[in-house]
């Protein structure tokens, strides 16, 4: 829905110019509804950065409806319902220790088992198979019946990876799960005894190296949306692609590549002026786009280089959670920095070319989470390196400790109009998104590696 108060401070801010004149202040005629469809009628070219931002929100409103009316889907629910499952009861699809998640499901191969879910007791019980991997489960939070099932099959590579497991700090051992990389994994969601989604991945590798040289995954459901991302390594500069779809028609595309990869995208005249600038664009529906300058192989060394230096804290010091706010805080906006560095971002009318707003990003607030009040911390002078330990103390459940609140934060994306005013990019085109956008990113990454 259109937010009024957008268009109020345009006509606010048109009679405060009136009032600053000599000319007699008329207020503006007709209806807010009239205005605001005048507003869209007219390019963006000709409008204020404030009437831009009206006809940028009643533009953009189809794609923030159907951002939001894609989390409807009952294959999407399903399968956040199975993630958040895996998140109380975690499973081990390599018989070792690990707490594996969807993406390791489809992310396989050589692995096999059924996974049922008990809903008495929160528990998966496995029992054993030897041609699938399948995961039964209800479709809905809301459900106790087994309703709906994930399966998947593969094809195994040649390449043997190992991922680590469990580590012994007594005899400082490591365990490790050794798995081969697969070529392709399809499977299938059904709900109900109907087919709800598929999804499938693929991968092309050189020798032992582990990074893909090709790598796509797409996901149909069959309620009308598809989403696909595809990705190669080049000599010069890899290429991506990524696309979500409603009934065939683009909400969403990414492209990632070469300076001449990009221009063949940019032949409308509007916005052939962008030409010969970008190495990547993002189609948005039919009436933006975003052109973008990226340095991945240089954000992805910066990243790498603050991984490095920001240490994450020590949880055996008597200081820890002080220092985990601190060490958020600075690993966010480190992130952010890093971004903004790295990637710069223009959304432009495709219609006619105009600049709209700079795409940046900020650190943002996010979810936070309180300690456990009987969590203590105990002196302890035969404890030379910590001075004492954290421990818990039940106390006959009165609770002894404070509480401490460890806050968390969110890259986002924010436009920033030429009026030097920010507003959440999600305002106008949904938190849908900032998550795609950001799964593009580190799907591009990871090429660099």
């Amino acid at each position: 829905m259109i937010k009024k108060i957008l268009l109020f401070s345009v006509i606010i801010s048109q009679l405060t110019v009136s009032c600053s004149s000599d000319e007699p202040v008329n207020a503006p005629e007709g209806s807010l509804t009239e205005q605001i469809a005048n507003i869209i009628k007219q390019p963006y070219s000709k409008l204020t950065p404030a009437e831009q931002k009206v006809k940028l929100e009643a533009e953009a409103n189809v794609m923030l409806v159907q951002m939001d009316k894609s989390k409807t889907s009952g294959a999407i629910e399903a399968i956040q319902n199975l993630g958040d499952l895996l998140n109380i009861s975690s499973v081990d699809i390599f018989d070792g220790k690990n707490d594996n998640e969807i993406e390791d499901i489809l992310n396989v191969s050589g692995v096999y088992g059924i996974y049922t879910w008990n809903n008495s007791t929160k528990i998966w019980v496995k029992t054993t198979s030897t041609t699938e991997l399948k995961f039964v489960f209800p479709a809905k939070a809301s459900q106790t019946a087994n309703n709906a099932s994930l399966s998947s099959k593969s094809n195994s590579s040649t390449i043997k990876v190992k991922l680590e497991d469990s580590y012994n700090w007594q005899s400082g051992t490591t365990i490790n799960d050794e798995i081969f990389l697969p070529t392709s994994v399809d499977a299938i969601l059904t709900i109900d005894g109907i087919q709800a989604a598929t999804f499938a991945t693929t991968a092309k590798y050189t020798g032992t190296v582990e990074t893909p040289d090709e790598s796509s995954f797409k996901m149909v459901l069959n309620d009308g949306y598809t989403y696909e991302i595809s990705g190669s390594k080049k000599a010069t500069q890899n290429t991506a692609k990524s696309s979500f779809t409603y009934n065939g028609k683009n909400l969403v595309s990414f492209t990632a590549g070469s300076t001449a990869d990009i221009d063949n995208l940019l032949k409308d005249d509007a916005v052939t002026q962008y030409q010969g600038k970008a190495n990547g664009l993002v189609q948005i529906m039919d009436n933006f786009i975003i052109v973008a300058e990226m340095d991945i192989a240089g954000q992805a060394k910066d990243d790498e280089a603050l991984e490095k230096s920001l240490v994450y804290p020590d949880r055996q010091k008597k200081t820890y959670y002080t220092d985990l706010n601190a060490y958020n805080i600075k690993n966010s906006e480190s992130e952010t920095s890093n971004h903004n560095k790295n990637v710069k971002l223009i959304l432009v009318s495709k219609k006619d070319g105009t600049k709209i707003a700079d795409v940046i990003q900020r650190s943002d607030i996010g979810y936070s989470f309180n300690t456990s009040e009987y969590e203590v911390w105990v002196n302890d002078a035969s404890n030379i390196k910590y001075g004492g330990s954290w421990e818990f103390d039940w106390n006959n459940g009165v609770p002894k400790g404070t509480a401490v609140k460890i806050q968390q934060y969110d890259e986002v994306l924010y436009l920033k109009f030429g009026d030097s005013t920010e507003v959440a990019m999600s305002s106008y085109f949904s938190t849908g998104f900032d998550k795609l956008e950001t799964k593009f990113e580190d799907f591009l990454k990871a090429f660099e590696r």
